[in-house]
């Protein structure tokens, strides 16, 4: 049983975010401010009030602009590392590059650019025997991302942006995880997408299939994924 308490986390910040369009010439996208704080600020203190003290955040364009404001993390009370994403080839093979920071213990992974409440956090620092759990949002448009499959709140499946005539599923995938160690194994595996990456996706798919505790969490506060800038404006109109 893993009931170890989640005090890790680890936060991907590398991408510049091109849908954003100038808004990134000079800063990536998770620095962008939402109700005058960058987004990757609001990620950290969430995860800091449900108890999460040392973070990694995985950096590539425009890195400085993410460290400078960060430091060491001691000014938001907790203790950042980095690490830079030099290959882009996909959000699977990314997570590797946090493997000595986690090392045997549990750990919450979240993009850099999905918002949520502090509270949504809660039911992630704790695993109480799961393998992994993931987070959930109904009424979404699973094209745009991963429709999730559920029974007795476990995932069975997991199908990344749905076709016509594809399996569905009114839950979407919505970005912020929980892990053991035992990812690392399932995304040394994978195997490259149609799109040409490695994707997480895949590896918590095969956990499920495999028959691993894979809970799913829905979330039922507010939630967002900024992922252009029609998203940040009504944010900022809020």
């Amino acid at each position: 049983m893993n009931t170890k308490e989640v005090s890790r986390a680890m936060i991907l910040a590398a991408g510049r975010g091109t849908r954003m369009k100038s808004l990134t010439d000079d800063v990536p996208k998770p620095m962008l401010p939402v109700q005058g704080k960058p987004i990757l600020q609001h990620i950290v203190d969430g995860l800091s009030k449900n108890g999460v003290r040392e973070f990694l955040i995985v950096v590539g364009y425009r890195k400085e602009v993410i460290m400078e404001f960060f430091g060491d993390g001691s000014k938001f009370g907790v203790k950042v590392e980095y690490v830079e994403q030099v290959t882009q080839d996909g959000t699977g093979k990314v997570v590797e590059l946090g493997r000595g920071f986690t090392g045997e213990d549990p750990f919450v992974l979240s993009y850099g650019d999905i918002l949520v409440s502090p509270e949504s956090y809660a039911p992630l620092v704790e695993l109480d025997g799961d393998d992994a759990r993931m987070t959930v949002k109904v009424d979404q448009d699973v094209s745009k991302g991963g429709a999730v499959f559920i029974t007795n709140d476990y995932v069975t499946d997991l199908i990344e942006k749905p076709q016509p005539g594809q399996p569905t599923s009114p839950y979407y995938n919505a970005g912020i995880y929980t892990f053991t160690p035992e990812i690392y194994d399932y995304i040394a595996n994978l195997e490259l997408s149609p799109r040409g990456e490695y994707e997480l996706t895949d590896a918590i798919r095969n956990m499920a299939l495999d028959g691993r505790k894979v809970r799913a969490v829905e979330l039922s506060g507010d939630w967002a994924d900024v992922r252009d800038p029609e998203v940040l404006a009504e944010l900022n109109d809020a």
